[in-house]
Order: structure tokens, then C-alpha cells, then sequence
């Protein structure tokens, strides 16, 4: 069936605004790094972000199960280590790199159970995109192992996000997110505490904080889900397969990172894997933006 383009124009554009939103955070967060580290910056994210969702959704009102606590338990940890992972891999290499290599974890979660022939090339060509992104890969020698490493291991954390999500989600929505922000927070901002000390509550950084807390949780969560209600699952995957480009143009236009044309091709290999395998799934669940 095909969709009218009157119908979905918007939702389109609000979805693209969001994953904007999250990649001009992460412009904002590499602003902080020399002030408060990495931790310090991933602390303030997810302590502020985790104070906005409290205050709007009030979760404490819920009643949960002890399974439901443990779901939400697990989801917010993953986000958590998810977010800690990203920000140390921009340390040392551009965001589009960071963003596409982390790709792998929901790319590797979609496509784990498949046997249908057509997936088995979405999977070729995201091991031929994240091979060349690899050090040892061809034209990516100056790329920074930890930095790899660390995005890689965000793509991981980010598929136990997604398997988690789904769960912790199914019933509390917003209010499941507020909590599992929470539980990020308690884990990370004693981390991002040690190692900044008392620059974390210096005032001259309170604006930028905020703004990043803003653009990189708050705001794009709330247009995903006024998008994601109003468009097909197909779509939405695909159009989230956008973000490696956008979080390489954002790294170019505002940091000054510059890929060379072996990483362009290695990120759009990734892209296309990702969009590929949104377009012809079966699964009915949206993959998440990273929060």
C-alpha cells in the first residue's frame, strides 16, 4: 500500500529533526570534554536529562512488578554504558565514525536470527563498512584503537538498550524512560563525579550542559515518539539510517573532522546495511534512537 505524501511529509521532517537534535548534542558534549572529561560530560547528560524526565512524566506514581523493575533495571543500565562508551570514543575519533561504528550493535541484533538470503547482504555490506573502519582497515591507519573500541562497545550496549527498550516500554512509555534515565544517572554521574570533581557544578558550564541534556535526550525523545506514532516501522528504520551521515556532517561543519573518501565509503556501506535491513523486515518494533 502505498502512503500519501501529504500524510507522512511531517512526520518525516520531525523525525530527521530528532536525530539532528541528538548529533548537534554530541557537538555540544565534545565542547565540554576539555572542561569536565568524557565521565564529567556523560554525568551531566544523563543527571539533567534524568531530572527534565522525571519532572515531566512523574514515574514515581507507577505501581511495578519485580520483573518490570528488572527490566527497567537492565535497560537503564545498558543506557547508561551506552552513553559512557559513546562519549569516550569521541575522545579520539570523529562522530560520524563513532555514530556509524555503533551502528553494529543494532545492525548485528536485527539481523541475528535471520536466515533469508537477501539479509546475508545487508551483513556483507556492514562487515565490509565496519572492516574499513577498523585500524587495521584500509584508509582508516589513523584512527585510534581505544576510540574504535569504545564505539563498538556502544553498539552493544545499545542492541541490550533496544532488547530491553522493547520490554521495559511495552507498558509505561515515557515514564519507563524517566526511570531507566534515572538508573543511568545513579551509575554514572559517581564516575563522571571522581574524575571532574567540583567542575561539574561550575556555573560557567551549566548553560552548555543543559543545552546538550536538551538536544541530546529531552527534545529528540519527545519528537520520536510524535514521529514514530505516525509512521510505518519500514520507515522509521530506514530513515534512522540516516544518522551515521548526519553525525559526520555535524562533525564536519562544527568540530572541523574531515573523512577521507575510503571512510565515506565505509560509512555509507553501513548506512545502506541499516537501511536495507529495515526495509525488508518482518519485525514489527522500531529500532530506538540511543537517549
Amino acid at each position: 500500500m502505498r502512503l500519501r505524501t501529504d500524510t507522512v511529509a511531517a512526520p518525516i521532517a520531525v523525525l530527521i529533526a530528532a536525530m539532528f537534535c541528538f548529533q548537534l548534542g554530541a557537538v555540544v558534549a565534545k565542547g565540554l570534554f576539555p572542561a569536565v572529561g568524557a565521565a564529567g560530560t556523560t554525568a551531566l547528560r544523563l543527571g539533567l536529562a534524568a531530572l527534565m524526565l522525571l519532572a515531566v512524566w512523574r514515574p514515581w506514581r507507577l505501581r511495578l512488578q519485580r520483573r518490570e523493575m528488572r527490566v527497567i533495571l537492565a535497560y537503564g543500565l545498558a543506557l547508561g554504558c551506552m552513553n559512557f562508551c559513546f562519549y569516550l570514543s569521541l575522545r579520539s575519533i570523529p562522530l560520524g565514525i563513532a555514530v556509524a561504528l555503533e551502528f553494529g550493535g543494532p545492525l548485528a541484533l536485527a539481523m541475528a536470527a535471520s536466515r533469508r538470503a537477501v539479509d546475508f547482504v545487508w551483513i556483507l555490506m556492514a562487515a565490509l563498512g565496519l572492516l574499513a573502519l577498523l585500524p587495521m582497515g584500509l584508509g582508516s591507519k589513523a584512527l585510534d584503537g581505544a576510540g574504535v573500541a569504545y564505539a563498538l562497545a556502544a553498539g552493544v550496549f545499545w542492541a541490550f538498550y533496544i532488547f530491553f527498550g522493547r520490554k521495559a516500554g511495552a507498558a509505561h512509555g515515557g515514564q519507563t524512560t524517566a526511570l531507566g534515565m534515572s538508573v543511568a544517572a545513579i551509575l554514572i554521574v559517581p564516575i563522571g563525579a571522581a574524575q571532574a570533581g567540583a567542575a561539574l557544578l561550575s556555573p560557567a558550564i551549566l548553560p552548555a550542559a543543559l543545552g546538550m541534556a536538551v538536544l541530546s535526550s529531552a527534545l529528540p525523545y519527545s519528537l520520536e515518539m510524535l514521529a514514530m506514532s505516525k509512521l510505518p516501522t519500514r520507515t522509521v528504520g530506514v530513515l534512522m539510517s540516516l544518522d551515521p551521515a548526519l553525525g559526520a556532517l555535524s562533525g564536519m561543519f562544527f568540530l572541523g573532522e574531515h573523512l577521507n573518501w575510503v571512510q565515506w565509503l565505509a560509512v555509507a556501506a553501513i548506512m545502506a546495511a541499516s537501511a536495507g535491513s529495515a526495509a525488508t523486515s518482518r519485525d514489527a518494533a522500531p529500532q530506538l534512537l540511543p537517549d
